[in-house]
């Protein structure tokens, strides 16, 4: 009998249904919920999965449904998750001292988004010292203001948990009905709370191999990898720019009657958040049509590659825009900072795009299917969300079908193994076909 090999993306695609599995079985259990009732296997399963893939939807309010022991559940689902299983496999792996074999190296490379199997071990030690250092720090200056609100021991959980969370860009908050609308909009003038959210959600959200090259180099852009620059640079155009924006588009909506500086502060969580986390510090079903157009286009963007959060990737859309204008100057090949991009790179930037671009509109297709009532501009800003893994939501994930939940927790888990590596994880074949095929032009554009 011939033995079944997984390939590396059917690995890690396993080992996050293995820790969805496990989650549920626990959330499942009398003493996971805050009344001491067993939760629904459907509540349960969905917020596994929304945790594990570091999404942040909620079936239920999570502070008021779920018991401490489920807050510690969820929040050890969206670390893993957040790392992603196959690094904390092999953290356990060094922890026994036991040998991690090449074959377990080539794994992490392709959990990690490295491009080689040289220094993946010295690479993971590197990410976990910056993630338990950023989370560490982040929960003790975030417990600093929380602890005189919620007490002392409260206080402390909730530093960790919302640190935690900020980092993994997992969306899930304590703060129940706090504030207007839920979420973080009880803090959405403290700019301490905030500066410290965004911060860590902007560290989670540049990728392990950026991390790791301003562990390594410091500060020295011009020393940076080429993955580096663009990264660093595009996620400051899509911060400013998307701050800039929701500020115009939302300044006589969300955002009237508030002070100057609470505007900017909370023009800079939506366009920081929007990309990566999921939290919110204003009302996101009351929106205008540009806003929520601005942040559906920032949740498809997404954050970076390697990084816990989903999207397309910033050096996707770098690489597509780039290669675009070099097609309108008629240059052979694209290039950044000095630097020519591999054709496969661009290939496979467009297949990206593309292939999300169509789960979304496959996903809002069944969504209205089964539930005609539901206002289109609605069911986009939530399928967007889901493989975006961003979490953002204007409230219609609670109204759905359990039919219609099923759409967004395959788009949850697609957003977080990625769209292409999912696809190759099914179709992935050991030889390529021997005949090629004879060439024939046909007219594009």
């Amino acid at each position: 009998m011939k033995k079944l090999k997984l390939s590396h993306v059917q690995i890690i695609a396993l080992g996050f249904l293995i820790l969805i599995a496990v989650g549920t079985v626990l959330l499942c259990l009398p003493f996971s919920t805050a009344s001491g009732e067993r939760a629904g296997l459907g509540i349960s399963f969905f917020t596994a999965v929304s945790a594990a893939t570091v999404t942040g939807f909620t079936l239920r309010d999570t502070v008021t449904f779920w018991s401490d022991f489920g807050h510690v559940v969820i929040l050890l689902l969206f670390q893993v998750g957040g790392l992603g299983v196959m690094t904390i496999a092999t953290m356990f792996f060094m922890l026994i001292r036991r040998r991690v074999g090449l074959r377990q190296r080539e794994v992490m490379v392709e959990s990690l988004n490295s491009t080689h199997v040289g220094g993946i071990m010295r690479l993971l030690k590197q990410l976990l010292l910056i993630t338990a250092f950023a989370e560490a720090a982040g929960a003790l200056l975030l417990a600093v203001r929380f602890v005189p609100v919620f007490g002392f021991g409260r206080g402390l959980w909730y530093g960790l948990f919302h640190s935690v969370s900020a980092f993994c860009n997992a969306g899930f908050d304590l703060m129940g009905t706090m504030g207007n609308c839920g979420s973080l909009s009880a803090f959405s003038d403290d700019w301490y709370v905030n500066i410290i959210l965004m911060m860590l959600i902007i560290l989670g959200g540049l990728g392990f191999l950026v991390l790791s090259d301003i562990y390594q180099k410091g500060f020295r852009f011009r020393m940076f990898s080429l993955q580096s620059k663009i990264v660093l640079t595009s996620s400051a155009v899509f911060i400013v720019g998307g701050a800039v924006l929701f500020w115009i588009f939302e300044s006589n909506g969300v955002q009237a009657g508030m002070s100057g500086g609470e505007k900017l502060l909370t023009s800079l969580f939506a366009s920081v958040t929007s990309r990566n986390a999921g939290f919110i510090t204003t009302d996101a079903s009351a929106l205008s049509s540009g806003g929520r157009l601005l942040l559906m286009l920032l949740m498809f963007v997404g954050g970076s590659p390697g990084s816990a959060s989903g999207g397309v990737k910033t050096t996707t859309i770098v690489v597509i825009l780039s290669h675009a204008f070099c097609r309108i100057r008629r240059e052979r090949s694209v290039s950044i900072f000095g630097r020519r991009i591999e054709d496969d790179a661009v290939n496979k930037a467009v297949a990206i795009v593309c292939i999300n671009l169509v789960l979304i509109f496959t996903g809002s297709f069944i969504v209205c299917a089964l539930q005609p009532e539901m206002a289109l501009d609605r069911v986009l800003f939530e399928m967007v969300s889901a493989l975006g893994t961003a979490g953002i939501s204007t409230g219609l994930v609670r109204e759905l079908t359990s039919a219609s939940q099923w759409v967004v927790m395959v788009l949850m888990f697609l957003g977080r193994l990625g769209s292409v590596s999912f696809g190759i994880a099914l179709l992935e074949k050991r030889m390529s076909p021997p005949v090629r095929y004879p060439i024939e032009r046909i007219t594009i554009g």
